[in-house]
């Protein structure tokens, strides 16, 4: 059957997702308990924007060496011990180490689905197949983290977290089961091509370092304010908590909502119209949330912030476009850890901005944003070269 085994994929980032989604938004909390300083939380989240661009490029080398089924397998199965680390160890050591696990399906295994769904569809129809990716990622955000925070408020915070992982090792086992099922009978000509593929390194081509250096400059944009965010709201606009968890359920919705309409033009016309319109609306998020002094304005705000997404699957479906079928996964993996090794000191940027002025850092990631926007703009070719680029 047609796109069978993205379908298999997508499925299983829907199941995984709900499973890491019922806790891993109350990963800093439980830290806490479990002794952890402000300093030792915050150094979770920068472990994970580290091994997330650490982890990208040796992803991209497994996926084309063992061929994406086999990497998939791989991570996944990497993913579940760490959250076997977490139920069998629970303390900010336990956390640590098993967050080197936890990561590799998130990090490890984003070339080589990137990599299937370039295998499995061609033109337009890889923007579908990212679309349905990016939703079925998404619905789990929407629906989970209530659900979690039912079972912390009901079991408390530490059981409750460790009925999470156990959650989350039930699910990510059925995933692996699926996965193993789902992904047999690759297309032989991939195979024949991964297997013939140079080991050494890669390089992207001109199109996508002009991608690249834009997408920095957006992530920035994106990555100043991100942790911030509920401070402002809870803070400044003085919204309660469950007011927070509606606008975040808002943002989702107003992503979900996006990706079809925007992927069947994208389909059919240039992508690059779609991937600047989604730099225009990460620009006009920031400046939408500093000028919000309201609830409602900040409906209006995350609804606006839920439309970043509409040219993602264009963009993804572009670097897709032009990398090599033989080295697609090392090319991911390079383009991913470029991006996240640049912006990874973006959190701590912004909260040097917060200390001198807190609009401060929404109005420098706007401002990176149209840097972001017109460099795209300038140098991204309308019709790109595809993939054959990167050998030349």
């Amino acid at each position: 059957m047609r796109f069978r085994r993205a379908t298999v994929l997508a499925i299983a980032l829907f199941v995984f997702g709900f499973g890491e989604e019922l806790w891993i938004r109350y990963v800093p909390e439980y830290l806490r308990t479990l002794g952890a300083s402000a300093f030792v939380v915050g150094l979770y989240g920068t472990a994970k924007d580290l091994l997330d661009a650490a982890y990208a490029y040796p992803g991209g080398v497994l996926s084309d060496r063992l061929g994406t089924r086999r990497a998939l397998l791989a991570v996944g199965a990497l993913s579940t011990a760490g959250f076997a680390v977490y139920f069998l160890w629970p303390s900010v050591a336990g956390i640590f180490v098993g967050l080197l696990l936890v990561m590799a399906w998130a990090s490890l295994g984003l070339p080589a689905t990137f990599a299937l769904i370039g295998e499995e569809v061609r033109g337009g129809g890889r923007i579908v197949g990212f679309t349905v990716q990016a939703v079925l990622k998404r619905i789990p955000i929407v629906v989970a983290p209530p659900l979690g925070g039912l079972i912390l408020e009901r079991f408390g915070l530490r059981e409750g977290m460790r009925i999470g992982f156990a959650v989350s090792i039930v699910l990510s086992g059925a995933m692996l089961v699926g996965l193993a099922r789902g992904l047999r009978g690759g297309a032989p000509e991939e195979a024949r091509v991964l297997r013939g593929s140079p080991g050494g390194p890669v390089r992207l081509s001109s199109s996508l370092r002009q991608l690249l250096v834009a997408d920095c400059f957006i992530r920035l944009c994106e990555g100043l304010p991100d942790v911030f965010l509920v401070v402002w709201a809870i803070e400044v606009v003085h919204v309660t908590p469950a007011q927070f968890g509606v606008l975040t359920s808002v943002l989702m919705a107003s992503a979900i909502v996006s990706y079809a309409p925007a992927a069947a033009l994208a389909g059919r016309t240039e992508k690059k119209p779609f991937v600047l319109l989604t730099y225009v609306f990460f620009t006009a998020y920031p400046l939408a949330v500093v000028a919000s002094r309201s609830f409602g304005h900040l409906l209006l705000a995350y609804g606006l912030g839920g439309l970043r997404e509409i040219g993602e699957p264009a963009r993804k479906a572009l670097i897709v476009d032009l990398a090599s079928p033989a080295t697609r996964g090392r090319t991911v993996g390079l383009y991913y850890t470029t991006r996240g090794f640049a912006v990874a000191g973006a959190a701590a940027i912004g909260g040097a901005l917060w200390s001198i002025r807190p609009a401060l850092t929404f109005w420098v990631a706007a401002g990176l944003g149209i840097v972001g926007t017109l460099w795209a703009a300038a140098f991204l070719p309308a019709r790109p070269l595809d993939g054959k680029e990167a050998a030349a």
